[in-house]
């Protein structure tokens, strides 16, 4: 048999992080059975490099040392290379990831890995440099020294020893789930926002002193808190942080949306790749905080990062791209910084040019490197009114006209490239913004000087359409075969793709594909009222039932039960760069135990909260979306029925302009012959009670609000049924 192993086989891979190595001199490999069957036939360790296609530092190394033909021949001659995109295989990379951080410390991308041909890993780091660089050994001394330590009968066993323990510290990590049960604290959110307080940087907004990262987590729950309590500082602490973000560097006030990161306290330089997950949940934190605060610009900043997704990450059929690249022209944020220079030509009148330079802080020194600058709101409306006595009404039209010259000048340089996956999961999250959106954004309600947005929000539900109609149509198996499915669920559900690019999916889904997409077709039916969405999310959560949930172990695990085997089955309990899919999946189960005959939603979501109460009370930041679903759980949704054809705008406005933290938005047809046919096509008996007896009064709209196992009467005026609940709060 010929070994794959003697050529770069990446150019048969439809990643664009992949195929970014596949003119490498070295024998990259995907991670299949072939590879891994060579490393047995071979006995030799396989090097694991894990990636993504915007990661800044994965370049450098490929640059530096990937490219080098000596240190590619080392690789190919005593190891088998297999390089992996980490947005493709999101269980390998929690894998060996958690072993880098349980033995460094730290963690991050590229991560580089080391393994027996059996997969346990033994040596672990992140990037290394071409040469020793302080105590960072260099890649080429460091794969002769583990070359030789495995050619050594006395090392080997070493490492083979060390491999073992690192892999029982992994399971132990990541699979294994506590002996005795027990029931989460009621104080565990006031417990989590207490440890946000704690965090917060309250002179620059955000959490911690260094690098500013998103954290819509910590913000969400904070909201919540500030619901329950009405402590100012819950409130203060959101708008610190989100005016921060819509403020600093972190967004694009030409293009719209949010970069990555900043490299800095005060939110000025980011890391300038655009993650689709990132702009997904800024976005529905922003609407939060519209709805909070009624701080128009936050509604802006939405409004112009959906319109950006819409332009710029979109497939022509309606799914959603992955990420924007950091780099243009060889260079980090060359596409997105400015010099005074360059705003004068792209702006026709100067003194809007001036305008524009002095309301975003573009110097002749700047703020970046060469003298270029990333923009940020430096000056306000009033203090340029002031100082070019002006009124305030002229200096926002010169600014949107010039914002928009600008736009127009970007539009001619050289792009960063374009990572072209759309992957399931992510598109879920954006679903869910997107839905959002739709219900929050009144357009009339708010202006802006920054991105362009469209002269309506009409299309933002019909944006998120689009999207599910894409992960249906090419990412979606409606059912499976009866011998593929052991529960006693009813009906089996079916089985979700994780990765589509250029007419091919590949990779099962994992529990953050069915979960993020749950919660996107629950938010969409919410959004329109259109039950096909609603009944969508019901096939996933019993999706998720069958594939992922373990009635044994009491907890679900992030791979499916009909996938791959890897060294051992990771859960995922903690926020990261995305929300937990474990504290989506329970929240989603809650709020669909709703519309089910059954218990079995609602029995998993406790049991699963129960097995991991520990891990949830001793660090409740690491797990916030588990804290969410546990407040949930502990406190009920806030459910408004709304019994009509369609959302009246009255309904709508209220809605948008009302924060509701716990809210279940469910539309049903207003009359008892319509609602059959809804139960029908859900395939139900009787009427679940959210929707039975609550049918619209004499042919009108009506809204009947729950909260707390009380309901108001019904109401054709929805303002009515929101007193009603204040005076019974």
């Amino acid at each position: 048999m010929t070994d794959p192993t003697r050529r770069n086989r990446l150019d048969e891979e439809q990643s664009p992080y992949l195929r970014q190595h596949a003119d490498n001199p070295v024998n990259w490999q995907p991670w299949d059975q072939q590879a891994l069957d060579s490393a047995k036939e071979r006995d030799v360790p396989i090097f694991l490099s894990i990636g993504y296609s915007a990661c800044h530092w994965c370049h450098v190394m490929e640059e530096e040392s990937f490219q080098d033909e000596s240190i590619a021949s080392m690789l190919n001659e005593q190891f088998v290379p297999i390089k992996i995109d980490r947005e493709e295989r999101p269980d390998l990379d929690s894998i060996y990831m958690t072993i880098c951080q349980l033995v460094t410390g730290g963690g991050g991308w590229p991560l580089s890995v080391w393994l027996t041909p059996d997969e346990k890993p033994f040596y672990v780091g992140t990037y290394f440099p071409p040469s020793p660089r302080g105590r960072v050994p260099g890649f080429d001394s460091l794969l002769e020294n583990i070359a030789d330590s495995w050619s050594s009968t006395e090392d080997r066993q070493e490492i083979e020893k060390r491999a073992e323990q690192w892999t029982t510290a992994i399971e132990d990590e990541l699979e294994s789930v506590p002996d005795q049960p027990g029931s989460v604290s009621d104080s565990v959110l006031d417990t989590g926002v207490q440890a946000a307080v704690r965090s917060a940087d309250r002179e620059y907004g955000g959490f911690g002193s260094g690098q500013k990262f998103p954290q819509m987590g910590r913000l969400r729950a904070l909201g919540r808190a500030y619901e329950q309590t009405g402590r100012s500082v819950y409130r203060e602490i959101i708008e610190e942080t989100l005016d921060a973000m819509v403020n600093g560097g972190l967004f694009d006030h030409v293009g719209g949306g949010f970069h990555r990161y900043t490299t800095d306290r005060k939110w000025v330089v980011p890391h300038f790749e655009k993650m689709l997950y990132d702009n997904a949940e800024i976005t529905r934190m922003l609407l939060e905080g519209y709805q909070l605060t009624g701080r128009t610009p936050y509604a802006a900043a939405a409004s112009e990062t959906l319109e950006f997704v819409k332009r710029e990450l979109t497939h022509d059929e309606g799914g959603f791209y992955a990420t924007l690249d950091a780099q243009s022209e060889g260079e980090e944020g060359t596409f997105y910084v400015w010099t005074p220079e360059q705003i004068s030509e792209a702006i026709e009148d100067q003194t809007a040019a001036d305008l524009f330079c002095d309301r975003y802080g573009i110097t002749p020194t700047g703020n970046f490197e060469n003298n270029r600058t990333v923009l940020t709101v430096s000056t306000s409306i009033e203090q340029l009114s002031t100082e070019y006595d002006l009124p305030a009404e002229t200096i926002e039209t010169k600014l949107e006209h010039a914002r928009k010259q600008v736009f127009e000048a970007r539009e001619k340089r050289v792009r960063p490239g374009r990572d072209e996956k759309v992957l399931t999961g992510w598109n879920g999250l954006m679903i869910s913004a997107f839905a959002e959106g739709a219900l929050a954004l009144d357009e009339s309600s708010f202006e802006s000087d920054s991105a362009p947005h469209s002269d309506s929000t009409t299309d933002f539900a019909e944006t998120a359409r689009a999207a599910l109609s894409f992960v249906r149509e090419h990412l979606w198996t409606d059912s499976i075969s009866d011998s593929d499915s052991d529960s006693d669920s009813d009906g089996d559900g079916g089985r979700l793709w994780h990765r589509y690019k250029d007419g091919d999916v590949t990779g099962d889904g994992f529990l953050s594909d069915y979960a993020f997409l749950g919660r996107g077709a629950l938010n969409l039916y919410e959004a329109t009222g259109e039950v096909e969405h609603l009944n969508f999310a019901l096939d996933l959560a019993t999706s998720i039932e069958r594939e992922f949930w373990d009635a044994e172990e009491r907890t679900l695990y992030f791979t499916p039960a009909s996938g791959e085997t890897t060294i051992t089955r990771p859960q995922e309990l903690s926020d990261q760069s995305t929300p937990s899919s474990t504290g989506v999946a329970v929240s989603l189960f809650l709020a669909l135990d709703q519309f089910v005959p059954h218990d079995r939603f609602r029995t998993i979501a406790n049991s699963v909260l129960s097995t991991h109460v520990s891990t949830i009370e001793s660090d409740p930041l690491r797990c916030v979306s588990l804290v969410l679903a546990a407040d949930e759980y502990a406190s009920g949704f806030l459910e408004l029925t709304i019994a009509a054809n369609e959302i009246p705008t009255q309904y709508r406005e209220r809605v948008a302009s009302t924060y509701l933290p716990r809210r279940l938005l469910t539309v049903r047809p207003p009359s008892e012959d319509g609602l059959n046919a809804w139960l029908d096509a859900l395939d139900l008996d009787e009427a679940p009670p959210i929707w039975a007896g609550r049918e619209a009064i004499d042919d009108d709209p009506t809204v009947y609000l729950c909260e707390g196992f009380t309901c108001s009467p019904p109401k054709r005026d929805i303002d009515d049924a929101f007193a009603w609940r204040e005076q019974n709060a």
